[in-house]
């Protein structure tokens, strides 16, 4: 069983149980100051529809230091959170009571939901994404007046953004047969138009390249990166080990009419103890000389897993690997407080510290398939399909060998023409690590003969890339901390701003919004 495998019940892979984690928490982050998705717009089943008032595009809903602000813009962030908090939580909503077919104004948030979210019970949702939408709204006006006092000069990408963001719409608006303001009524309500939708996108787009900006600017000395690492190691260390988990749980049985019978408690009982016997009788045959894959294989509850790059995770096991004193060779017999055992062995711990790299790339994407998995001649169009792709690619980076051949000629290349999101900062990619991308591409990033300026093309699953190599950058584990401290960094600037200044609301206007 490899180590990127799910391991039985008690504990997990320490790499893959990380990434989830991660995955976890970046979610919860996102959910209250995710940036506009454009295409929002075209998911107009969950959206709440009220009745057109044009009072409610002229008095004011809000006053956010000063600037007044319509039910109709208050809307656009309102339906904007609403919106990324289902994205985000797709799996969730009905977990955490949330009935996206009713008007959220007669649901109420219980307590098991209120104590996940962190907010009180008996709020009703509408109340809920109500109060994030005026943070929003405070935040992006804070950030938004802090830049016009800086003087900030917002990069080409915000306006190209805009123009696709306004063609998006516009074609959405086509294929249902609607004008451009109808369709935007009948996805987000009767408040809103055409001109107050895209001046508050081009508003979330500015905002973002500023916050991206902030956050880009944000650097760290040898000795404050150092000083970070030591603070907190095993955030940022792996470890190579060896376990066996041996499972304690008892099996079913079936009585004689074929129903299935639970094990009975005394049952449970002897299988664990059983499992931490077969446990101990494993690590005295591997510590005599023993191989622990051989031993593991030997037993049918056993399953055995080799790591080489486990993080910690702060439960019993990890607890062990990542304790200072651990020698190479060390072996224990682990129970994380379930019934399974582990039989762990330590062989080394340390950070990553090969360099990052730093690269541009155009994807040119498959084409459209008309043939399904199993169809006949399915193979046949998806070879013709990668082939066409990986022509236009070369077709490209021909063209842009026979013009000026610069890093800035390939970015303004890939801004013109790559599918990938990475298009408006010209394809690039920082302090990009080891399977961070599929295979292929990651393997021409890290050939050992790759030099700066050097260009290629990489075929993947997603069609073909025009490759430019921009060169090394951090070693890995400076990497990570840097992110660590920009993270912290951005997520108290934000905070900061969004305190800055105190939505005002008006009641008549702010009975429209939703």
């Amino acid at each position: 069983m490899s180590a990127k495998e799910q391991q039985p019940s008690g504990w997990s892979d320490p790499k893959t149980a990380r990434e989830a984690q991660q995955r976890k928490a970046e979610k919860r982050s996102n959910i209250l100051y995710a940036t506009i998705a454009v295409v929002f717009v075209l998911v107009a089943a969950a959206s709440l529809v009220w009745r057109s008032n044009v009072l409610s595009r002229v008095l004011p809903a809000v006053t956010i230091n000063g600037e007044n602000y319509t039910a109709a813009e208050v809307t656009f962030y309102y339906q904007n959170v609403y919106q990324s908090f289902l994205s985000q939580n797709s799996y969730y909503a009905s977990y955490l009571g949330l009935n996206v077919n009713e008007s959220l104004r007669g649901q109420t948030i219980d307590e098991v939901a209120a104590e996940t979210m962190g907010v009180e019970a008996g709020t009703t949702w509408h109340e809920y994404f109500l109060d994030q939408a005026l943070k929003q709204m405070a935040t992006v006006q804070a950030g938004l007046d802090a830049a016009e006092a800086e003087g900030f000069v917002y990069p080409d990408s915000v306006q190209t953004q805009y123009e696709e963001s306004v063609a998006s719409l516009e074609s959405a608006a086509a294929e249902s047969s609607l004008s451009t303001t109808e369709y935007l009524q009948s996805v987000l309500g009767g408040t809103m138009t055409e001109e107050v939708y895209n001046a508050q996108v081009l508003r979330m787009l500015q905002f973002t390249a500023y916050s991206n900006a902030y956050t880009a600017a944000l650097t760290y000395t040898e000795d404050e990166l150092q000083a970070a690492y030591e603070e907190d190691p095993n955030s940022y260390d792996l470890v190579s080990y060896e376990s066996v988990s041996i499972s304690g749980i008892a099996d079913n049985t079936t009585d004689e009419d074929g129903n299935t019978v639970s094990p009975t408690q005394e049952e449970s009982d002897a299988a664990k103890a059983a499992a931490e016997e077969a446990a101990n009788e494993m690590l005295a045959a591997y510590e005599s000389g023993g191989d622990l894959e051989a031993l593991a294989e030997a037993n049918e509850k056993a399953s055995y897993t080799s790591g080489d790059n486990g993080t910690y995770l702060g439960d019993t096991v990890t607890e062990w690997l990542f304790d200072a004193a651990r020698q190479d060779g060390d072996a224990a017999v682990l129970n994380n407080g379930g019934s399974t055992y582990y039989v762990v062995v330590f062989h080394d711990r340390f950070r990553e510290t090969y360099d990052t790299v730093d690269v541009r790339h155009i994807l040119i994407p498959l084409g459209t398939a008309t043939l399904s998995s199993g169809d006949e001649g399915y193979e046949e169009e998806q070879a013709q399909l990668q082939a066409d792709a990986k022509a236009q690619a070369e077709e490209l980076l021909a063209q842009w060998k026979s013009g000026e051949a610069t890093e800035d000629s390939f970015a303004t290349l890939a801004m013109e023409h790559s599918a990938d999101g990475s298009r408006y900062e010209g394809g690039l990619y920082t302090q990009v690590y080891h399977d961070e991308m599929v295979e292929t591409f990651n393997d021409w990033c890290f050939d050992p003969a790759r030099q700066s300026g050097d260009t290629g093309i990489v075929e993947t699953q997603y069609g073909a890339h025009v490759m430019y190599f921009v060169g090394t950058d951090l070693p890995r584990w400076q990497s990570q901390v840097t992110t660590t401290l920009q993270t912290n960094a951005y997520t108290a600037w934000i905070a900061d701003l969004g305190g800055k200044y105190l939505p005002e609301q008006h009641g008549f206007a702010m009975k429209m919004v939703g």
